[in-house]
This record gives structure tokens, sequence and C-alpha cells, in this order.
């Protein structure tokens, strides 16, 4: 059953994606238009860094929807390069003539540039696997590359922060566009990266079956309840073996991140990564945290 005024409900759902993406974009414009070298003079995507001994395996930073290689990584790439990894990201699911704002392409495609991005990686440093972290679509979107183009046997773990694992319902927004004769092949045709994280979305439909691990990965997921983008949030949880997901209210009952922070200057959120990257050495996650 429809609401009494759909339109008001549709109106504030996209207001929330449109405030989301904004957030994500804040960052200067000149932070966004910096190139790998200038982010190298940052700590990360250095391709002459070989890891450590405490640190073996690279860590390649998966941006989210409307993200890109620098803005969504001003604070937690720093974060683990002071922590001494070798950390890299990249930019994937570009669409023509639209800079900055990536991430909106079909994503078994963009799961295809995540593979050639990990196979440089693996290259530069000389390791054979590396860790994934990746926040929203970047944080589902790897297990595409997990279950059908091999990375399994390139990926140690899988640290997913508000992914939309099993896609959205955006506050119920998603279920209005039947109503609305050719919005959903309007979004598929211009923007196919959204339309496939539709909850039941072919692409998430694919995904998902059989499982939603793959053996050899461990899996990390860490959401937040007051996320406003992937929603449900329990939908972000995985089910399988290797898998651990956390809910960072009850690790800072204080902490209010929401979809954006929790994924861009959220330290408690950030303490639970480096945990899930190097668990033999962690250590508790709490609302003291954000001065470790």
């Amino acid at each position: 059953m429809l609401p009494r005024n759909p339109w008001k409900h549709a109106v504030r759902a996209l207001s929330v994606l449109l405030l989301a993406a904004a957030a994500t974009l804040a960052p200067t414009t000149a932070a966004s238009a910096q190139t790998e070298t200038a982010t190298v003079s940052r700590g990360w995507n250095d391709f002459s860094c070989k890891p450590s001994t405490a640190h073996p395996r690279p860590v390649v930073l998966v941006h989210g929807t409307f993200g890109n290689s620098v803005d969504n990584w001003l604070v937690l790439a720093p974060y683990l390069v002071n922590r001494g990894y070798c950390v890299f990201s990249l930019d994937y699911g570009r669409l023509p003539n639209v800079p900055f704002f990536h991430g909106l392409g079909p994503i078994a495609a963009s799961a295809g540039q995540l593979d050639s991005y990990v196979d440089r990686v693996l290259a530069a440093t000389g390791t054979p696997e590396v860790d994934l972290v990746g926040h929203s679509q970047g944080g589902m979107m790897p297990r595409w590359y997990l279950k059908f183009l091999g990375g399994a046997e390139k990926v140690n773990a899988l640290v997913g922060i508000a992914p939309d694992n099993h896609g959205t319902t955006l506050l119920g927004l998603t279920r209005l566009l039947p109503h609305f004769p050719g919005a959903e092949d309007l979004i598929s045709a211009t923007t196919p990266g959204l339309a496939d994280q539709i909850a039941g979305s072919p692409f998430l439909t694919k995904l998902n079956e059989g499982g939603d691990t793959v053996p050899g990965v461990r899996y990390h997921v860490i959401a937040t309840q007051y996320d406003e983008v992937v929603t449900p949030y329990r939908s972000q949880y995985l089910s399988g073996p290797n898998v651990t997901n956390v809910l960072i209210q009850d690790k800072c009952a204080l902490d209010l991140s929401e979809h954006v922070a929790i994924g861009t200057v959220d330290r408690v959120t950030f303490h639970e990564v480096a945990n899930a990257l190097d668990p033999a050495r962690a250590t508790p996650t709490t609302c003291l945290s954000v001065i470790g």
C-alpha cells in the first residue's frame, strides 16, 4: 500500500541520498583533482612501498558510490599508513564525462577494474595477497571479484564498512519505483551502478546465490544502526564461515556515525578496521579508540 503522500517520502529519501553524496565529496575540489602522484605525498598509492614483516599484505581501499580514490580516504588512508601499511586506492565505475563522481558504472565491470588494479599492486609489492577495505558499494563490489573473477586466490580479507551486501531499499524509496513507469529503466540506462544496488536486483540475486562467501577469505562487516542509505542496516551482514559482523554501537554506544561518517571520519570504526586487518594484534575497540 502506498503512503498517503508518496512524493513527500520520495523527496525525503532522495534528499538523504544527495546529502550523503555531498558529505562524501565535502573535501575541496583541489583534493578531488589530485592525481596518484599527489596521494603519494600523503603517504599512500606509493608503488615503491614494500610491505613489512609486521604487515606483509598491502591494503587496497575501494571507495563507495559517488566517491573517488582520494576523497573517500583522506582520513583512513593516512591512519593505516601511520600504522605501517602499504596502502593503495583505485577509481572504478567511471561514466563518460562525469568527473570525480565514480562508482556509477555496471558493478560487474567495476569488479573487473578491481581485478586489474589488485594485479598491479601485487606486481609492484611482490606479495601474493592483498587485504581489501571498502566503503558502501566498495565493501560489496569486491565480493563479485572474489566469487566470479578468481579474486579469492589473491585476497586474504575483505573488510566492508557499511556495505550494501544485500542491496538497499533506501528508506523504502526503491519500493516506490514500480509506481512510476520508466523510472527503473531510466536508472538502469543512465547509472547502472545505482540500479545494481537496489535490493532484489538481478546483479545482487546472482551475487548472493549459493551463499554470501567463498572459501579462503576472511570477511569483516562493520555497520552502524544510524545508516540512512543502506537500509535496513542488518542487510549489510554476511552469513557463512570466516565472517565477523560488527555493529559499531556495540563497541561504542556514543558513536552516532551514519553511512558517510562511518566510512570517512570515524576513528572508532578505523580502529575496528585495523583489528580486522591484524587480528593477532587486535586490541578492544571502545569509545576511547577515537584517540588511538
